[in-house]
């Protein structure tokens, strides 16, 4: 298997409702985690594009977060109507979705 050129990580955080952090999962981070696979499977870049699960990364408030590595960029609030941009724009083009950068100063 080749190294990947990008790995994105998206949050899969869950926590019992009513939980003063909230959870991504409550914000849909499972349904966004399987349609990051599928626009990866659907462009077929498992040999330059991994996409992996994670714990909590970040400002739980702003979810669902996505971390894009090498990079080490923050997304907050991506929806799956967000995915195909991030592909064409960041994955692909090296150019980040601006909107969807993490606020300054969020991991000062």
């Amino acid at each position: 298997m080749p190294k990947p050129k990008k790995h994105v990580f998206v949050c899969s955080q869950n926590r019992p409702p009513g939980h003063p952090r909230g959870s991504c999962v409550q914000k849909g981070g499972s349904e966004l985690l399987q349609a990051f696979w599928q626009e990866l499977q659907k462009r077929n870049l498992f040999d330059s594009i991994a996409v992996s699960y994670t714990g909590c990364i970040g400002p739980c408030d702003m979810g669902p977060n996505v971390l894009v590595y090498p990079e080490g960029l923050l997304y907050v609030g991506v929806s799956a109507a967000d995915i195909p941009e991030i592909f064409d724009s960041h994955l692909l083009g090296d150019k980040p979705v601006e909107r969807l950068v993490a606020p300054a100063g969020i991991w000062d």
